[in-house]
């Protein structure tokens, strides 16, 4: 086991400790931060309380944490209860706070770091996951999420063998596929939904994410076959190729009878399940 290592949470300090080459988290660390206890002290009872009233639950959560030694105020090391990210974000599930949501956005930058994460990217694709998760997102549609990444980023590579350099470009490229697409363009797709700062592709949902893929990896297809040398013929490539995937969602709108694009956004829809989960 290595160093244990300080890092903070809105003032508070949080202990973590690589084990088993991942970080482990102080559960009574996150406690206090979270229930804004006076003192460890404090935290270890209403922890040792929680842990008394999960196991009369029946509730498996303790099996997450394991002991493990941490340096405390007087300067040595005591074993302590920790926990590593998925048993901390289960953890924070189980208490009433309204730091639950800012802290699981924390944890997921923080907590998900790996050794050796500069060797192995498929960790970063891993932390980008977790982060989806603890949002809220379903499985299925990360696993479409994560997709559409890996589609984007083919489609820039593209781009940038044929010459598109400017950031300019690539928004122009983007918008006559959107428009080809869906209709609209990406910042007319924000407003509809009513976005602002926020990255549209996490507001869509899975029909919505298809045909973007579906869009967006034809215009990988066409360009590679055809190796387009200038802008013109790029932006060209970019409105085919989502013209494919616009004949295909007016298609399904005849099959489904409804838009495909919708108003709605994740916001609204994690605000929704908030309240329903507040009357249950």
């Amino acid at each position: 086991m290595e160093t244990t290592k300080i890092t903070l949470f809105k003032g508070r300090e949080i202990r973590k400790t690589i084990y088993k080459n991942q970080w482990w988290f102080s559960v009574v660390d996150v406690v206090q931060a979270l229930t804004d206890q006076e003192n460890d002290y404090t935290a270890r009872k209403y922890w040792n309380k929680l842990v008394q009233r999960l196991r009369e639950e029946g509730s498996e959560l303790v099996t997450f944490c394991h002991q493990l030694k941490l340096p405390a105020s007087d300067g040595k090391n005591y074993e302590t209860d920790c926990a590593n990210t998925e048993g901390i974000f289960r953890i924070i599930q189980s208490i009433p706070s309204p730091k639950a949501e800012p802290f699981k956005l924390w944890l997921a930058k923080v907590g998900y770091e790996r050794v050796q994460e500069i060797e192995d990217p498929e960790l970063a694709a891993k932390r980008t996951k977790l982060l989806y998760k603890l949002k809220g997102y379903s499985e299925s549609w990360i696993e479409k999420r994560m997709r559409g990444i890996v589609i984007r980023e083919e489609l820039t590579d593209e781009w940038q063998k044929r010459g598109v350099k400017e950031q300019k470009e690539y928004e122009i490229l983007t918008a006559e596929i959107s428009k080809a697409t869906f209709g609209v363009t990406p910042s007319e797709y924000k407003k509809l939904k009513g976005l602002k700062r926020q990255n549209l592709r996490d507001h869509m949902d899975d029909l919505e994410l298809i045909f973007n893929m579906l869009g967006e990896r034809v215009t990988t297809e066409i360009s590679q076959q055809e190796k387009p040398d200038t802008f013109v013929k790029n932006k060209q490539v970019a409105e085919r190729g989502g013209r494919v995937a616009g004949n295909a969602r007016k298609q399904t709108e005849k099959e489904i009878g409804r838009s495909v694009v919708s108003p709605k956004n994740y916001l609204q829809t994690s605000e929704s399940r908030k309240r329903l989960k507040a009357k249950t």
